[in-house]
């Protein structure tokens, strides 16, 4: 009985996301390029983060991945995509923040929220690991500082496998 409760649970919370991989969905570059988010795929593992301009973790979290990327990649070889759920209304803002923070790492525009909705994604910040064959290894739901470590060493456990 008790396992029936746990695979329940597991579907339940989306614990089986070992077999899930990244959707193929169409959103906008910096540039606002359309681009199909498997061109993001290119054997590299990396951090996919949801975020919103109006929500403070989600700013937080992506300032503190921005700091520690290049210290990271010296033992990782990864990369990072913030993804901006904001509509139309708001996508020129997140387009000015992104710029403004100075992140180095890729940022797309999810305007019509077609990823968010495939990957089920409530709230933000809402981060995923995806492998380098587009994968989902890890997810996780909000942000507490210093929880990017957690991230950190799922990547060194993706490149020791």
């Amino acid at each position: 009985m008790k396992k029936i409760y746990f695979v329940l649970f597991c579907l339940f919370c989306g614990l089986n996301l070992a077999a899930q991989t990244l959707p193929k969905v169409t959103v906008e570059d910096m540039e606002g390029n359309q681009i199909e988010t498997d061109s993001l795929i290119n054997g590299k593992p990396f951090i996919l983060s949801f975020w919103g301009v109006t929500c403070k973790p989600c700013l937080t979290e992506l300032n503190a991945l921005n700091e520690v990327m290049d210290e990271w990649r010296e033992e990782v070889d990864f990369n990072i995509v913030a993804v901006s759920i904001d509509d139309n209304r708001f996508t020129s803002r997140a387009r000015s923040m992104a710029q403004g923070f100075e992140w180095q790492f890729t940022c797309i525009f999810d305007k019509n929220q077609d990823l968010k909705r495939a990957l089920n994604v409530s709230f933000t910040p809402h981060t995923f690991i995806i492998d380098g064959e587009g994968k989902i290894v890890y997810s996780h739901s909000g942000y507490v500082p210093g929880s990017e470590t957690e991230l950190f060493d799922k990547l060194k456990e993706l490149q020791n496998k």
